[in-house]
């Protein structure tokens, strides 16, 4: 687990490392990706040190999203883009161990395939129904 003073992305918040910021409020910071997968792939953090969405506090979902959901409508609007996709991993593939949210351009026939996983039918509508319960069981 990386602390707070070793995160690449508490550096950028505290605006000791660079980045091409795009927005900043109370809650978030949003900077373009330096690998991007098209011109405009944003990155947008919570200004606290959280590694994934489940750590982030009750209160701060509302502020940190509405951030995502503005920058979103922006990277679209500044990228002349049809869409967007909007994505964040917890722990899995999440190169960076603090929060962060995608928030990537998208163009009808942009050829963006290998971002995407598999997709699969449950076996039956009783394995959808054990798996429902089990995750509703959880919330």
């Amino acid at each position: 687990m990386a602390t707070a003073a070793e995160c690449v992305f508490c550096q950028i918040v505290a605006g000791e490392l660079p980045a091409h910021r795009i927005h900043e409020d109370g809650a978030a910071v949003a900077f373009l990706d330096q690998r991007p997968l098209f011109p405009g792939h944003t990155l947008v953090v919570p200004r606290a040190h959280v590694e994934t969405l489940t750590d982030l506090a009750e209160e701060s979902v509302g502020p940190y999203f509405t951030a995502v959901r503005r920058v979103a409508a922006a990277v679209e609007r500044g990228m002349e883009a049809d869409g967007s996709f909007v994505a964040e991993n917890n722990r899995i593939s999440q190169s960076v161990p603090h929060l962060h949210t995608h928030v990537v351009p998208r163009r009808r026939k942009d050829g963006l395939r290998g971002f995407f996983w598999p997709r699969h039918h449950y076996a039956d509508e009783t394995e959808a129904r054990r798996v429902a319960a089990r995750v509703r069981a959880e919330v």
